[in-house]
């Protein structure tokens, strides 16, 4: 996945490498996205010694991150997040490459087409940059992660010219995502920079209740002790201004269903209610018969 130094030449509206990495056609980023390459199946970059691979906590995660997000002023077809998806920032250097853990992109469709899932975000095609990115710290990746922030005696130098910037600098510096969040599930630590136009500034979360707004979202994002797909612990996930936790589909569901059960219980009780109030009328009526008063002229 690492590029050592490749350049594109222009012919018309076609572009070619010129280095002796294999051939990668780009073409005029009028075309449709889906025609276009790289995608992650054609440039495969799994590498094994690669440090903080996916493990389960990075696939449900985002799930819930993804499942959890409700955009009342965007239309759902026109946003896009990605899990885990491969993602290129930089024409000159078409085979470099990041994989956030999730990103949120607005203003773009959701499917190719309105049918076609994606299978890569291509920036120089979509156009448009992340509003947030989210990573998960794993062991080994604080100095790929928090750049400058990293503890001391984990941070790295910074890669050579010809090699990919980190994570920190693509998202700071090249993507200027406004957002960018980074939480570890080995410490339960939330921690959200914005950027102010020239870097990243830390945010205070808060120590009890750590939650982190986004005005342009009009959500907020904050550490949910809970159980999710069986598992008990420190979840990430969406709340509303009143931090109210948003409800999975799932959840959704069952609050649905507990809410049908209470209005049928209700109607049944009402129900009995009545039939009772009957019952009783009919005896006063009797009654009102056995004194020798006929109850309808009354």
């Amino acid at each position: 996945s690492r590029d050592s130094g490749s350049v594109l030449t222009q012919r018309g509206d076609r572009w070619r490498m010129t280095s002796q990495q294999p051939f990668i056609e780009q073409v005029d980023s009028r075309r449709f996205p889906k025609e276009t390459l790289p995608t992650m199946y054609d440039l495969p970059s799994e590498d094994p010694e690669e440090p903080g691979l996916p493990d389960e906590f990075h696939d449900l995660q985002p799930q819930l991150l993804s499942a959890t997000l409700r955009l009342t002023h965007h239309a759902r077809d026109q946003a896009f997040n990605g899990t885990d998806l491969n993602l290129y920032y930089d024409v000159q250097h078409p085979l470099w490459h990041k994989r956030p853990d999730w990103f949120l992109v607005l203003g773009v469709p959701r499917l190719y087409g309105g049918v076609d899932l994606r299978s890569s975000y291509v920036l120089w095609q979509e156009g448009v940059n992340p509003l947030v990115v989210v990573e998960l710290l794993s062991p080994g990746t604080e100095a790929e992660d928090l750049g400058p922030y990293a503890e001391s005696d984990s941070a790295a130098p910074a890669p050579a010219a010809d090699m990919p910037p980190r994570k920190w600098e693509v998202y700071e510096r090249i993507l200027q995502v406004p957002y960018y969040i980074v939480f570890s599930r080995y410490t339960n630590q939330l921690r959200v920079f914005q950027h102010d136009g020239d870097r990243y500034i830390e945010q205070p979360v808060g120590e009890t209740n750590p939650r982190a707004w986004i005005p342009e979202l009009e959500l907020g994002l904050g550490i949910w002790q809970g159980t999710y797909d069986g598992l008990s612990r420190n979840w990430l996930r969406w709340c509303d201004a009143a931090g109210t936790w948003i409800p999975t589909p799932a959840e959704r569901a069952e609050q649905l269903q507990a809410r049908t059960e209470q209005l049928e219980n209700r109607a049944e009780q009402l129900e009995n209610r009545a039939e009772q109030l009957e019952n009783r009328a009919e005896r006063l009526a009797e009654r009102l018969r056995l004194l020798g008063v006929d109850p309808d002229e009354i």
